[in-house]
C-alpha cells in the first residue's frame, strides 16, 4: 500500500515510465542492448519511487509505558540536551536517520492530545548535522501524555527532503502508531523524552516505525509486556 502523499507522484511517474518506454520502442535503437538497458533504467527509477512511498499497515499494541519509534531508520543521536524552543528543560533526545530506502511515515511514539505543533522554513543542511535540529526546515510537535508528561518530536528535512507533511494540529487526539506525517525523500526525526525515561535502543541501532519501543516509563521493566 502507497501512501497518500505519494500519489499524484506516483501516478506522474507511471505515466513517465510508460511514454519513456513507447519512447525508446519508437526510437527502436540499436544495438538492441542499448535499448534495454534504457527500459531496465526507467523500471529502477520507478521502483525506487514506488519503494519510497509505501506505507505498510502496523497495529501498535498501545501501551502507556511505552514510547515507540516514530519512524523506521536508524539511532544516531542519544543524548542530554537543552529543548528550548517548547518544553525550557533538559531532555533525553534520541535522533533517529532515515536515508531515502526507509519507510518515511511519520507515526505518533505516544497516545495523548497534541498541546503543540509548529512549521519552521529552514535550510536542507544533511540530516545527521549537528545544526540540522535548529536551522533546517522542521516541524516540531509536542504529545501531552498520561504517563511521560509532554513529549516533543520534531521531523527535520535533510539535503534531499523538500517537503514536510505534519497531520498533528493544537487540540487533536494522538493515538500511538497512526500516521503523523510524512517527510519526502531522507530526513530524520529527534525525540525528546524526559530525564527519568529508561531509554531503550542503542546508537547503531535500526527501529521501525510503530514497532520499537524506543523508551519505557520508569517503573516499568523493559522486559515486561
Amino acid at each position: 500500500m502507497f501512501h497518500k502523499e505519494g500519489h499524484l507522484i506516483i501516478g506522474i511517474s507511471l505515466v513517465i515510465a510508460m511514454a519513456s518506454v513507447l519512447g525508446i520502442d519508437y526510437l527502436a535503437l540499436e544495438p538492441i542492448w542499448l535499448s534495454m538497458s534504457l527500459k531496465v533504467m526507467v523500471l529502477i527509477l520507478l521502483i525506487m519511487i514506488l519503494q519510497f512511498f509505501r506505507n505498510p499497515k502496523r497495529r501498535a499494541a498501545l501501551n502507556h509505558n511505552h514510547i515507540l519509534s516514530p519512524v523506521d531508520g536508524k539511532v544516531v543521536v542519544i543524548e542530554e540536551v537543552m529543548e528550548t524552543e517548547v518544553l525550557g528543560d533538559q531532555r533525553k533526545q534520541v535522533s533517529i536517520f532515515m536515508s531515502p530506502i526507509n519507510v518515511h511515515v511519520t507515526r505518533y511514539p505516544a497516545s495523548g492530545v497534541v498541546s503543540y505543533s509548529k512549521y519552521h522554513p529552514g535550510k536542507y543542511l544533511v540530516a545527521w548535522h549537528p545544526k540540522s535540529s535548529t536551522e533546517n526546515e522542521r516541524t516540531t510537535v509536542v504529545v501531552k501524555t498520561p504517563k511521560f508528561g509532554p513529549v516533543l518530536y520534531r521531523q527535520i528535512a535533510g539535503a534531499l527532503a523538500r517537503r514536510i507533511v505534519n497531520y498533528a494540529q493544537v487540540g487533536q487526539k494522538a493515538i500511538q502508531g497512526e500516521d503523523a506525517g510524512f517527510i519526502k525523500f531522507g530526513s530524520r526525526v529527534d525525540v525528546f523524552l524526559p530525564l527519568d525515561a529508561v531509554v531503550t535502543v542503542k546508537l547503531g541501532q535500526k527501529v521501525k516505525g510503530a514497532e520499537t519501543v524506543i523508551a519505557i516509563y520508569p517503573d516499568k521493566d523493559p522486559l515486561d509486556d
